[in-house]
């Protein structure tokens, strides 16, 4: 398998090809997660240190499930209780990285950028379980690969993602992957919620419910983000859910066979209906935190055997 990146930093600067690579390892664990041989040695060796300075439950725990699995050696650091809260800053948090010398790192990160940053300064494989605003690229690949497996195809799908766009960075990560693999893609939620300049990204704006969702493959409904509003965006979370709240009356619009995503947490009866959200005939929630594991045990997997390609060619060379 071709995969010529020493970081998985987003989705921007993956090719088509390297987003299959990713997706068909993917496959082969999510077999294998389902088999009594769970295991692997894959990071047999390697050192893999979780930094989450937000809190997670969800990725954390998938990413830490994914390590072990490959046999790592797995810490994770509470950096919201760490020497950052004293005053270090993200440079100096480097530095006594490297002292630690380990060979994966997946940092999660209130701030734009900084996971990038890291990466510069830090001699390991660095996987951005997401930062700030910008990009989540495990959790846009971990969608992707359910809806592989669910449709049979990830191209050439009609693609309806629906909330707040503005504030999420699963938003902006699925609609680079998407638009890569030959989608077409619309954003569905009220003007409020909508990043400007949004249209440039060559997908299709609604704030009509039923009008965006007509004759869509797969809906995949988002979390309020109320964490990074700072004013009112909606009138209500009631309001709000009559509106843009998926249910049976506004997924009756989506083609018959339509697929129900949300990355999680989800705020039951504001954005998704529960008795939906538990159909598991329309519903893929549950594969989709099934499917993180096995995407983020192929991202360290091919990240890991480029390390290891590099240090063997630093060794002959020296």
């Amino acid at each position: 398998m071709s995969f010529d990146h020493t970081h998985l930093l987003g989705i921007e600067p993956l090719a088509a090809h390297d987003i299959t690579t990713i997706l068909d390892l993917a496959d082969q664990y999510a077999d294998r997660g389902r088999s009594a041989a769970k295991h692997g040695d894959a990071l047999a060796g390697l050192t893999q240190i979780n930094m989450f300075f937000e809190s997670s439950t969800r990725t954390q725990a998938s990413f830490e499930l994914a390590g072990k699995r490959l046999g790592a050696d797995v810490m994770s650091m509470a950096m919201q209780a760490s020497s950052i809260k004293k005053g270090e800053t993200l440079i100096d948090t480097a530095m006594t990285l490297n002292a630690m010398h380990p060979d994966l790192l997946v940092v999660r990160h209130p701030h734009s950028g900084a996971v990038d940053l890291l990466a510069e300064k830090v001699n390991c494989a660095v996987l951005n379980a997401g930062d700030g605003r910008h990009e989540h690229p495990t959790q846009a690949l971990l969608d992707a690969l359910t809806i592989r497996r669910a449709k049979g195809r990830l191209h050439r799908l009609n693609i309806a993602i629906c909330g707040d766009i503005a504030h999420s960075r699963v938003a902006r990560s699925n609609i680079i992957l998407l638009g890569k693999m030959e989608n077409r893609i619309r954003l569905i939620g009220p003007p409020t919620l909508m990043p400007a300049g949004i249209a440039e990204f060559g997908v299709e704006v609604y704030d009509d419910m039923k009008k965006g969702l007509e004759g869509v493959d797969v809906v995949m409904m988002l979390r309020l983000q109320r964490e990074r509003m700072d004013g009112g965006f909606i009138p209500s979370e009631r309001e709000y859910y009559h509106r843009y709240g998926l249910d049976a009356e506004k997924l009756a619009h989506a083609a018959p066979d339509a697929i129900v995503m949300h990355p999680g947490p989800m705020n039951r009866g504001v954005e998704i209906d529960g008795e939906l959200a538990d159909d598991l005939r329309r519903s893929v929630i549950q594969q989709q935190v099934e499917m993180g594991v096995a995407v983020r045990m192929a991202a360290m997997d091919l990240l890991a055997r480029n390390l290891r390609a590099r240090q063997t060619s630093k060794a002959v060379m020296a």
